[in-house]
């Protein structure tokens, strides 16, 4: 935390004396690790083809330390795809669904998303199962015998899925985890899941434009046993004569990476595995147990995700007494220009609220020195 000293004008709520020293809460891309700095990213790499010696030898290193960090069984393949999150997770939809009936679960924007998807570009007709902001769908309600498509942490609502238990073990349809928010910081059993997706840009704090896609055993059977009757884009395609392609979950990929993201995601990795998987999640909790207390300390602040149990630890979405969306906007630019909070007005399609990323790039002391700045946000935009 750093001191600082103000000189306000008269009437003016008056600023806090210390503000948070990486002031980074932003929902994706995240804070970078404690102690990152672009001199210390490994250079080697860059200008060299992805497909030359180092190149395949450094994605393959980011793999590897991401099977070690998640504990991902040997069952497992992980491959570093285009187009973020969002493009593994629509390579999954559009490579393995239509090959029996699909339930999808929805109760914020990104979820809605595939929603979209399912409907109106690849016309399946899919059992929609929505709950509205802050809450969760009846998860025992999911008939298994369906492809399930879900996000395991609700980015823009602030709401995750409990644990895998309610995924049983006899499954016929095949899971599809949509956990870019969830990696990294909740204990997720993989044995219940057949497809996840992720970014580096979340939980890590690295780069946009990447998405990583793991393949259980029953996903690569459903790629190989089954062809979609629609077409498939050149970077969907992970499948050549009838069998999976190999190369691109051994660093292989299908377009052409930034070496400079794949450098700095091994950055993050190395940190993040000199903590482990463990320590990530306890960094996490730590921040999102100081942003409960914050909370609890103020009349004004609240939580959209009512019951703990199913509350996100990680994009944590706060209600704000009487706000609306300008009101949000006034506290967010306020924060932003006294340099106290960057990016924390809450995801365009959600309520008006704020929104605070507690993932494990984010120091505790930080989320500790925020809530006098809140406290002077929400004074300044009434009184504005």
């Amino acid at each position: 935390m750093t001191d600082t000293t103000y000189a306000t004008a008269t009437g003016a709520p008056a600023l806090p004396a210390t503000k948070p020293a990486r002031p980074f809460f932003s929902s994706g891309p995240c804070a970078k690790p404690p102690g990152w700095s672009a001199d210390k990213l490994a250079t080697d790499s860059l200008g060299r083809s992805h497909r030359s010696k180092i190149g395949k030898t450094r994605l393959q290193y980011s793999i590897d330390l991401m099977r070690e960090l998640l504990k991902l069984p040997s069952t497992h393949r992980i491959g570093i795809v285009p187009g973020s999150d969002t493009g593994a997770y629509e390579m999954a939809m559009w490579t393995m669904l239509g090959a029996r009936p699909v339930t999808a679960l929805a109760w914020e924007s990104f979820g809605e998303g595939w929603v979209t998807d399912a409907v109106k570009q690849l016309k399946i007709d899919p059992n929609v199962i929505r709950a509205d902001y802050g809450q969760i769908p009846d998860l025992d309600s999911v008939d298994w015998s369906n492809d399930v498509l879900f996000t395991w942490n609700g980015t823009t609502s602030g709401v995750r899925v409990p644990n895998a238990d309610w995924i049983p073990d006899d499954r016929e349809g095949l899971s599809f985890a949509d956990a870019t928010s969830g990696v990294f910081a909740y204990d997720i059993d993989w044995t219940k899941i057949d497809v996840a997706t992720f970014s580096w840009q979340k939980v890590l704090g690295g780069e946009g434009a990447h998405g990583v896609l793991i393949l259980g055993p029953r996903a690569v059977e459903r790629l190989e046993s089954y062809t979609p009757a629609w077409p498939l884009p050149k970077v969907f395609r992970l499948v050549s004569k009838g069998k999976l392609s190999e190369g691109v979950f051994k660093g292989e990929t299908i377009n052409t990476p930034s070496m400079l993201a794949v450098e700095d995601a091994i950055f993050s990795l190395e940190w993040a595995k000199s903590l482990g998987e463990d320590g990530l999640i306890a960094r996490s909790d730590a921040n999102a147990a100081a942003l409960d207390t914050i909370v609890a300390e103020r009349d004004w602040l609240g939580h959209l995700a009512a019951d703990p149990a199913t509350r996100s630890k990680t994009s944590v979405c706060l209600t704000v007494e009487g706000a609306d969306e300008a009101m949000i906007k006034a506290m967010a630019a306020a924060l932003e220009k006294a340099g106290a909070a960057y990016d924390v007005a809450g995801y365009r399609d959600a309520p008006p609220g704020l929104r605070i990323w507690c993932g494990a790039t984010v120091d505790t002391a930080d989320i500790m020195a925020l809530g006098p700045w809140l406290d002077w946000a929400y004074a300044t935009a009434r009184a504005g």
